[in-house]
């Protein structure tokens, strides 16, 4: 048994022995020769890249852009706050100043418009000729013509006086030649109309400070624009002006009065919207006085005629302007289109304040031209100016004569 135990060890011992040797001599047999150590790494460039089209080839040498090391932010960097330096603005270019108007001579004016009252000349002055002009005057047409009258706002006291006198006249003439009719006409509606009253605007104190003149009348009325009309009138006619913006109860009234003003190089005096009309109007003449301006123009709100206190208010304007002198035009502003309901707000503001004169404005849109008449006998002021269209030299001094010529028409 120690025999067979012992020959199992031996050739166990032996199997190992020759195994052994058998690893030994591959590995001895695959390991290339050893070569010396390098002292510097090789570095080798990675292939380039085929370009779109190019075959397979061997690797070429290529300029390459290196990684370049850049310096990471500090925690302080981080911290600390980047201001950018602002972009300098432009410098704002100074408005240009507007161009000074030269308005159109006043003198003539009213003759130069003539056509603009085309609507009253057929109503009233055609429509009267063409009465007159019948073979026969009986009650039927002396009724048309009172008619006529009525309908164009001449009034019932002047429509009976008129018609009065024109029966007794062509009663007494005999014959009624068209020419002579023009004439007769002519002159009974000159005679209403009152020539020898003073249309002049006044624009001169008596004192030794601007001509103050206000301008009152409804909203709508074209009050304000009136306003700066007559600042072209009176710098047409070598006047300086100073505008007082004291319509602070209608929004942008102000505005529209600077823009007059500016167009012929007058100064507007202007206040908060909704502020003290009274205050503003007391400064404007205050800077008349120190510009030693000729005049005075003031716009007052356009105060409805129903509202007691603000009829109060605009007594009150007149009270305060007149603590530097007295006021020298009060002018009451009315639309002829509104007919016989002018007549009653001018009826109102003449209770509050000294109307001193009249302008109308709108004649050119309406066939009412007899309201000329009716108002100056309601109020026993002239109509001083009147309005003949929206241009800014619409606005023309009245003249009785060249107003009945527009309205009959030429002699033909």
């Amino acid at each position: 048994m120690e025999l067979i135990l012992a020959v199992v060890i031996a050739v166990v011992v032996a199997v190992a022995v020759t195994g052994g040797l058998v690893i030994s001599g591959r590995k001895k047999k695959q390991l290339p020769p050893a070569e010396p150590p390098s002292t510097a790494p090789t570095i080798t460039a990675p292939p380039a890249e085929p370009h779109v089209g190019d075959e397979a080839e061997a690797p070429r040498d290529e300029s390459r852009r290196t990684v370049e090391e850049v310096g990471l932010p500090t925690a302080e960097a981080e911290a600390a706050p980047v201001t950018e330096e602002p972009a300098p603005e432009p410098e704002p270019e100074a408005p240009a100043a507007p161009a000074i108007e030269v308005p159109e001579p006043t003198a003539g004016r009213l003759v130069r418009l003539r056509a603009r009252l085309a609507r009253s000349q057929n109503s009233l002055g055609k429509g009267l000729l063409t009465l007159l002009s019948r073979e026969h005057l009986d009650e039927d047409t002396w009724e048309e013509i009172e008619e006529t009258l009525l309908t164009a706002d001449v009034g019932v006291a002047p429509t009976q006086e008129l018609v009065d006198r024109l029966r007794e006249r062509v009663k007494v003439l005999g014959t009624r030649t068209p020419d002579e009719l023009r004439g007769l006409l002519r002159e009974e509606l000159v005679a209403l109309l009152g020539p020898e009253l003073d249309r002049t605007v006044k624009t001169e104190s008596p004192e030794d400070i601007p001509g103050v003149v206000m301008v009152v009348g409804v909203n709508g009325t074209g009050k304000t624009t009136t306003t700066g009309k007559l600042a072209r009138v009176l710098v047409a006619d070598g006047k300086s002006v100073v505008l007082g913006a004291a319509d602070t109860f209608r929004a942008a009234a102000a505005d529209q009065l600077q823009t007059w003003g500016e167009r012929v190089g007058a100064r507007t005096v202007r206040g908060p919207e909704g502020g003290d009309p009274a205050s503003i109007a007391y400064d404007a003449v205050k800077e008349g006085i120190a510009e030693k301006a000729d005049v005075v123009l003031i716009d007052t709100a356009g105060r409805l005629h129903t509202k007691t206190g603000l009829m109060d208010e605009l007594g009150k304007v007149k009270r305060v302007v007149e603590k530097h002198g007295p006021l020298d035009e009060i002018l009451l502003v009315l639309d002829a289109t509104t007919g016989q309901n002018g007549l009653i707000q001018a009826r109102v503001f003449a209770e509050v304040v000294d109307i001193t004169g009249i302008v109308l404005t709108k004649l050119d849109g309406t066939a009412k031209g007899g309201i000329v008449i009716a108002v100056q006998r309601e109020l026993g002021v002239p109509v001083k100016l009147i309005g003949l269209g929206e241009g800014p030299d619409d606005l023309a001094p009245f003249e009785p004569g060249a107003f009945v010529d527009a309205l009959i028409g030429d002699a033909s």
